[in-house]
């Protein structure tokens, strides 16, 4: 399996679209901050519209993805040149529809991804504060038939349109963390994710890490694996993804630990050696530098919100 299915499926996500907004006119969205454990995410099917986030502006069109691994309190804008109608608010099977009169000229998906104490807690905190990936609507766009999916299933609102909508948004994560970092969507202000590094040495020493946590890796091992020296790999490196390669191997392995302690009952040392510690007590000192928490704890939270 690769990185990013991996990465995924280990983060165990739990998908929600929130409101579909079908609107004509001005309008002003204001969403507050998320409870711990949850990830807003926008998906624009048709129209424009601007987000404001933590001090930054972006400009929306048809076909982007937005998520905000931070959950801050956000807003957007239909800047329509028109003054501001009236939208009613309509709670459907599965589906809350925010709509206005007319015929609309915004289709907007909003909802959100939640996830338990763990392994999704450090993907996306991996990730940058706006992830923002740019698929736009034309026939070959891979958001186009995923887009016409999301809305025949919110306007049937029928048997299974809820669980429906749940895998379709987890696809969405999986398009915006592959693409996200393309060279042509980066920004001073928005800069793509590690997952989408498109350079194939780095890509495959993504892939090897999060496949292998536990093996003895060195920089000599992984430069080998990328077919470059290992000045090069650190350079490159540190440019496409933003984080060093010891940083994300370390991560990486405190993502596959955290999985591990959450969702088995494999003693400490097991799972040390799993993601390659020779000991239960440096990898809880790793564990605790990067997670701010010790495996132990990390469990018995898990533990609690399971029952």
């Amino acid at each position: 399996m690769d990185a990013i299915s991996t990465l995924i499926r280990m983060a165990r996500l739990e998908a929600s679209v929130d409101v579909r907004c079908l609107l004509t006119g001005s309008h002003t969205l204001d969403n507050p901050p998320r409870p711990p454990g949850e990830v807003p995410f926008h998906v624009l099917l048709e129209g424009s519209c601007v987000a404001e986030s933590g001090g930054h502006t972006l400009e929306l069109s048809a076909g982007d993805v937005l998520v905000l691994p931070r959950a801050g309190q956000h807003r957007l804008r239909v800047t329509a040149q028109a003054p501001p109608v009236r939208a009613e608010r309509r709670e459907g099977a599965s589906v809350t529809t925010l709509r206005s009169d007319g015929v609309p000229s915004v289709d907007l998906f909003c909802g959100h991804y939640a996830y338990r104490p763990g392994a999704g807690a450090l993907l996306f905190g991996g990730l940058p504060d706006v992830l923002h990936a740019s698929f736009g609507m034309a026939a070959n766009s891979p958001l186009r038939l995923l887009g016409e999916l999301m809305r025949n299933e919110a306007s049937i609102d029928g048997p299974g349109a809820g669980a429906l909508l749940a895998s379709l948004c987890e696809a969405l994560l999986a398009l915006a963390l592959r693409e996200g970092g393309t060279a042509e969507r980066q920004t001073a202000a928005f800069s793509g994710p590690w997952t989408a590094v498109v350079d194939p040495g780095l890509q495959a020493v993504v892939d090897a890490v999060v496949q292998e946590p536990g093996r003895p890796w060195t920089l000599a091992g992984l430069a080998e694996v990328a077919g470059v020296s290992r000045a090069t790999l650190v350079r490159r490196f540190s440019t496409a993804t933003g984080v060093g390669v010891a940083e994300f191997l370390t991560r990486t392995r405190m993502t596959v630990a955290a999985d591990l302690l959450t969702t088995t009952e494999r003693g400490l040392d097991d799972i040390a050696a799993s993601v390659g510690y020779r000991s239960a007590s440096a990898f809880g000192r790793a564990f605790r530098a990067v997670t701010g928490t010790t495996p132990a704890r990390l469990r018995r939270s898990a533990a609690r919100r399971s029952t």
